[in-house]
């Protein structure tokens, strides 16, 4: 898969099997449990009878460390494990939560991700070296914009290209109309009322690249500010209309190339949106 190298990737395997030996070598001084004995009201693992609370801080402290380097690997290859009531999390990252009444997770699930997590790698770098012995040139999907990546992530490696895509576009019009407070209207709607020219109404705030519109050098553009602002506007209209709209409106699935230039859209739509100014409606004593 391309995105990372093989170098990279081997170091994440390494952090995760130091994580699987940190987390065995604790789970000895444990009694282990699972969901089902401890009907959903206790924890799944604790602590056996007699051991030295020294040694036992000393193994969490280890299994701790180990699993700050490891959990990178769940985030890039996707194994997030679904809980009823809380969504996707991360088993590795949360291990400790075994312990805490009402346990999220057991140990069956902590060993599932890291085989799974361990799999997926294996994979992962076997098409990063098959790539880098094509001489083809690199994409790095993780040094999209990060806004962008992390909505796309969890699809991305497992190979669902269209459902990633369509995450990432979701992601940038809700981050948007969440900080506009702009729930009030459709996706297309929103982005064309939002970069469009004019000035901002009571609870409709504009989007607006800075500088001054007379200013027929700004930015590098020839014919000035104005110009900008509407292709700026185009192009979140035109992306939503023919990324966003057709990746969920259809179950026609994507290629690797066709998902990479399309998030590469969103990425550069969404380092644009970042320079913009937000621009609000004054409020006027009495109204």
């Amino acid at each position: 898969m391309a995105g990372y190298s093989a170098d990279y990737l081997k170091r994440l395997m390494d952090a995760v099997e130091a994580f699987e030996r940190a987390f065995e070598s604790w789970m000895v001084t444990q009694e282990e449990s699972d969901h089902v004995s401890s009907r959903g009201l206790f924890p799944t693992v604790w602590a056996t009878e007699g051991r030295d609370p020294a040694e036992l801080r000393m193994l969490e402290l280890d299994v701790a460390e180990t699993a700050g380097a490891a959990a990178r690997a769940v985030a890039v290859t996707g194994a997030y494990i679904a809980v009823a009531g809380v969504g996707a999390i991360d088993p590795i990252a949360n291990w400790s939560l075994m312990s805490a009444p009402k346990a999220l997770i057991a140990p069956s699930d902590v060993r599932m991700t890291a085989a799974t997590v361990r799999g997926r790698l294996r994979t992962m770098i076997s098409e990063a070296e098959a790539a880098a012995e094509s001489g083809a040139p690199g994409f790095a999907p993780s040094q999209l914009h990060p806004l962008i990546w992390s909505a796309a992530a969890a699809h991305w490696t497992t190979h669902q290209y269209r459902v990633a895509v369509r995450e990432a576009a979701e992601a940038l019009t809700v981050e948007w109309k969440t900080r506009l407070g702009r729930n009030d209207v459709d996706d297309t709607v929103f982005w064309q009322q939002t970069l469009s020219a004019g000035d901002p109404e009571p609870q409709k705030p504009k989007l607006a690249w800075p500088g001054d519109p007379n200013d027929k050098t700004n930015k590098s553009m020839r014919g000035g500010l104005e110009p900008l602002a509407r292709a700026l506007n185009q192009l979140a209209t035109g992306l939503n209309l023919t990324i966003r709209n057709v990746t969920t409106h259809t179950r026609h699935e994507l290629t690797e190339q066709e998902g990479m230039e399309r998030l590469a859209a969103y990425s550069y739509l969404a380092r644009l949106l970042d320079k913009c100014e937000v621009h609000r409606a004054e409020i006027t004593a009495g109204a």
